[in-house]
């Protein structure tokens, strides 16, 4: 059943639309006006209100690629579904070959396949060059599947230094790094959002062996900016 919370701060009130349970504990999608707000383990993860910087995780990786010669059919894993936004830009670029979403909760799966957040992913999960792989993503990384990507494009926390869980930590770390650094082709980029900038997480990208290690910024309305990092192999 839907919880209406008081509206506050002169926003519309914030209905609970479902709760679930996952490995990073409980899960829940809200709606704030014609919005919605994901929480998990109750932290805030993201919104739809503006996608800028979600796009640009996945449009900055391939500028990347390009920037050295285009590539034929790139491929590209997206760390996180979220509500969508990083999926569906990609899905909307005819240049990206073969596509992979990892996501843990299966509740987040299940409110895009015909849930709520099914208009914001605009059907994206049912294009031909996409996986979606139910997994935690370091897990799924760290398998003995070998397969390599052109581009890692994570958002999965708040950011290297804000993460949604404790155990995430471990993926902007040497080891994690390691294993991110593994998975991608010669030449490939990885990308990682943050809704801060982290000079200490650029400096953990050099000290990995990454080049060309750079920070994209996008303006908000409030506090500091969003942020893409981006490195290469």
């Amino acid at each position: 059943m839907s919880t209406a919370l008081p509206e506050r701060d002169g926003f519309a009130a914030v209905v609970t639309l479902d709760r679930r349970e996952g490995p990073g504990g409980e899960v829940v999608l809200r709606q704030r006006g014609r919005h919605y707000e994901i929480i998990v383990n109750g932290c805030f993860l993201m919104d739809t209100v503006d996608g800028r910087s979600e796009r640009l995780l996945v449009g900055a990786a391939l500028d990347e690629l390009d920037r050295t010669g285009p590539s034929a059919r790139p491929s590209v894993l997206i760390g996180g579904l979220g509500v969508g936004f990083s999926l569906a830009h990609a899905v909307a670029e005819p240049r990206w070959g073969r596509i992979a979403v990892v996501e843990r909760e299966s509740a987040i799966i299940a409110w895009h396949r015909g849930g709520p957040l099914a208009g914001f992913s605009a059907g994206a999960l049912d294009d031909e060059r996409v996986e979606v792989v139910h997994a935690d993503l370091l897990e799924y990384l760290a398998g003995s599947d070998g397969v390599r990507y052109d581009a890692l494009c994570l958002d999965i926390d708040n950011g290297p230094d804000w993460t949604v869980t404790d155990a995430n930590a471990g993926l902007y770390g040497p080891d994690g790094l390691a294993v991110l650094r593994h998975r991608l082709a010669p030449g490939g980029v990885l990308a990682v959002w943050s809704a801060q900038p982290s000079p200490a997480f650029e400096e953990a990208l050099r000290a990995a062996g990454f080049s060309d290690v750079v920070t994209h910024e996008i303006a908000v309305a409030r506090g500091v900016p969003d942020v893409v990092h981006l490195g290469r192999v």
